[in-house]
């Protein structure tokens, strides 16, 4: 089995500083960038893969693509700290 080092933890704020996903760093040990994606409930701020997505960190779902986009780049918008 391959020996990975694991990322140095982040705080909640650094990880927004930085624009990556908290829940997949440190559940996953993956540094993915902050994007909008969609489900089934609405658009919401998370993290993907080539394959999908990888964690929701959004505690809000937002009614459209726009009003996410705007969470994202305003900061306004809340963190979930449990998967």
């Amino acid at each position: 089995m391959p020996h990975t080092s694991s990322p140095a933890p982040l705080s909640v704020d650094q990880a927004r500083a930085e624009s990556v996903g908290y829940l997949a760093l440190a559940h996953l040990g993956e540094r993915r960038p902050l994007q909008v994606l969609r489900s089934g409930a609405g658009y919401y701020i998370g993290t993907a893969d080539e394959d999908g997505p990888v964690s929701r960190e959004s505690v809000e779902y937002f009614r459209s693509f726009h009003a996410a986009d705007q969470a994202l780049t305003t900061g306004d918008w809340q963190q979930r700290l449990q998967s």
